[in-house]
């Protein structure tokens, strides 16, 4: 059966890409998609490689690593860590691939609005990233210890500021010249057990309250001039998309579409940007601002051990 693509809102590329294979049964020519488990989570990889693909996907061309791991909603320390060992891994993965150096300086840029929790992980981040610009341009080589020349902002949204994101990124840029971007975002899932579960890196850039249904101009490497990594949680569903999906899970076959199109009329003056979160949001946020930033100072600090940079962050 086809499914319904316009009710089914996703910004992770592996959603996509599974949902594009059900659409066209079969294989997407210009995707490749590669999964592997590494301890409590898995990992999805999948680059499209056309402009026909990404059209297939509705996602730029680029490459795609997911880590899914339910560990992250479960609370437990140990494993918690874990995870973020596995995601400073594919961290430093991207730097590897993007031929980024050690040295190389890092602006991180968590966006989303600090008032509303689910959209709040950018600024949560930001708030635990060990920043060193201001002292590495002071120290001798021989002092630095393994540190990058990091920097970290989080700008708001244009609700607040009255000012789009991407402009205010753009002007940083322009200022101190980093060498890359790693920008944090608040993503939206089509799959409710992955909320809180799964962490998304591209390497195409990102646009900024994506996760809550805003488009915004684009923090991407084609605007700014320098590579930017992109990381994402899904911490939203569409609430069209659940019902989508428990219309699928009643066995309405062929009528699927008829009977989605007559709720979606029948609740049209809410239902159009009714987004639902987890009823544990807070805690979810709190546990992944500190499994993100533990991994992103994991692996833009070479000089920092994963135990150093756990106990910092508690």
């Amino acid at each position: 059966m086809e499914a319904d693509w316009g009710a089914i809102r996703t910004d992770l590329a592996m959603e996509a890409h599974e949902l594009a294979t059900q659409r066209r049964g079969g294989m997407i020519p210009g995707v490749i998609s590669q999964s592997e488990e590494k301890g409590p989570a898995r990992i999805s990889r999948v680059t499209i490689q056309t402009e026909e693909a990404g059209r297939a996907l509705g996602k730029q061309p680029g490459y795609y690593v997911t880590v899914e791991a339910p560990a992250l909603r479960r609370r437990d320390k140990d494993d918690l860590e874990e995870v973020g060992k596995i995601l400073a891994e594919e961290i430093r993965n991207f730097l590897r691939e993007m031929q980024i150096n050690e040295a190389a300086s890092a602006l991180v840029v968590g966006l989303g609005n600090w008032n509303a929790t689910p959209d709040a992980l950018g600024p949560k981040v930001v708030e635990l990233v060990l920043v060193t610009r201001h002292l590495w341009s002071f120290s001798p080589p021989e002092k630095r210890g393994g540190l990058r020349p990091v920097c970290a902002i989080s700008p708001g949204v244009l609700g607040i500021t009255g000012l789009e994101t991407g402009e205010i990124v753009a002007g940083i840029v322009q200022k101190i010249h980093p060498d890359f971007l790693l920008v944090i975002d608040a993503l939206a899932s089509r799959n409710v057990e992955r909320l809180g579960a799964v962490v998304q890196l591209a390497n195409t850039g990102i646009n900024p309250g994506s996760g809550i249904g805003n488009r915004r101009l684009g923090i991407t490497p084609a605007m700014l001039g320098v590579p930017v990594i992109a990381l994402g949680v899904p911490t939203v569903v569409d609430a069209r998309t659940i019902i989508h999906d428990a219309l699928e899970l009643t066995g309405a076959g062929m009528g699927i579409q008829r009977e989605f199109l007559n709720i979606q009329e029948r609740l049209s003056p809410f239902f159009r940007q009714l987004i639902v979160t987890p009823k544990e949001i807070d805690i979810l946020i709190q546990d992944l601002s500190r499994v993100v930033a533990g991994a992103i100072n994991i692996a833009l600090h070479p000089g920092v051990t994963p135990e150093e940079v756990f106990r910092y962050l508690d």
